[in-house]
């Protein structure tokens, strides 16, 4: 009865941390909620792996993650790793203990930190990602098996839904911009918008640029000339 009732406060207290915002502040809010809402947590941060293998630590709740988080990219040992790279959910109650990672052990109980879980958040062909979670106590996580994966699924799906929500913006703000660069080029050189939009398109292909970036560009350096020739 206890387990579930930590279950429904849990949630609610979650559905209330997380306000539907952009991405970077999804994320911010989905660790300062983890510090807030699950037992035992003193520090939380988020790793993602990104396409190119690269891994890269964001909204940490305090600057000491970030040490700890580069180690355990470069020893490719601890909970963060191996939920990052291995799409898995992994308790470490007691580090000092633990064998599975013994060179990233040491230098995590040497700033204080004895007890870590990593949560995967999501994977996909862009990125993956895990939640990271730190604890100053030994012992700590050993009952996350219920509460780790409901916080890691409501966390997923805030940020499942931050993205939608930054996908459509840049959609929005790439056909604003490529709009105003085929503008620009019917004016210039006397085009209808077909042939406009066509000579981006070519050029885009010819010098491997994406079409908004070099509609960003073009769009840039007219205005550039229309201030300077003012």
């Amino acid at each position: 009865m206890e387990q579930q009732q930590n279950v429904v406060d849990v949630t609610r207290r979650l559905a209330e941390a997380l306000v539907p915002g952009d991405l970077d502040s999804t994320l911010a809010q989905v660790t300062a909620a983890a510090v807030e809402v699950l037992p035992d947590v003193d520090y939380a941060s988020i790793t993602i792996k990104r396409s190119d293998g690269r891994l890269e630590t964001v909204a940490p709740t305090d600057d000491l993650l970030k040490p700890l988080d580069k180690a355990q990219y470069e020893l490719r040992e601890g909970p963060c790793y191996y939920a990052a790279t291995k799409s898995v959910h992994i308790t470490s109650p007691d580090l000092a203990a633990d064998q599975r990672f013994p060179k990233y052990a040491a230098i995590a109980v040497a700033a204080g930190i004895h007890a870590q879980a990593g949560l995967q958040l999501f994977d996909n062909e862009a990125s993956q990602g895990a939640l990271n979670l730190y604890s100053l106590q030994v012992g700590a996580f050993s009952d996350l098996e219920l509460l780790g994966p409901l916080f890691a699924h409501q966390s997923a799906m805030a940020i499942d839904y931050a993205r939608e929500i930054e996908s459509v913006r840049e959609a929005v703000h790439s056909r604003g911009i490529i709009g105003q660069a085929v503008g620009i080029l019917m004016e210039r050189y006397r085009l209808d918008d077909a042939r406009a939009f066509g000579f981006l398109l070519r050029l885009s292909q010819n010098e491997n640029i994406k079409v908004r970036v070099l509609a960003e560009d073009l769009v840039a350096r007219s205005t550039a000339e229309y201030e300077t020739g003012r």
